[in-house]
């Protein structure tokens, strides 16, 4: 009996372990010389991204990679920077950048938005 065990843990353990030929999924950089509509339907068509939708009254729609690393924050009709597309990458820290189609200041109200909250905390809503 206990040989007929060996093989079948074997085969267990060979389907838990990760595939020699899996690649990490790689996340679009933006390309601000693409149109905002067609790098808007370029980003939301990626496999492994998560919509998150909208949060609250913000004029975003956000989405997020499966292993958390990368996430696009896409402007909508209101937001004062509309149109503009945000990725943050999470590695060394997390990084912003952008494309921005619209108001100048707008994206850059929104760009020192997103740092902001690199520095917020819950502990009594203050920043840290």
């Amino acid at each position: 009996m206990r040989r007929r065990g060996a093989p079948l843990l074997l085969l267990t353990l060979a389907a838990c372990s990760p595939k020699a030929t899996e690649q990490p999924v790689a996340y679009l950089d933006l390309d601000c010389a693409k149109p905002f509509d067609a790098q808007v339907a370029a980003i939301i068509a990626q496999p492994q991204l998560v919509p998150a939708g909208t949060v609250g009254s913000e004029p975003y729609s956000y989405y997020s990679s499966t292993d958390g690393r990368t996430s696009y924050l896409i402007t909508r009709p209101g937001s004062p920077a509309h149109p503009a597309i945000m990725i943050q990458r999470a590695h060394n820290g997390v990084h912003t950048t952008g494309c921005r189609y619209g108001s100048q200041q707008g994206y850059e109200q929104l760009l020192a938005y997103l740092e902001s909250l690199k520095t917020w905390t819950r502990t009594g809503g203050e920043k840290k």
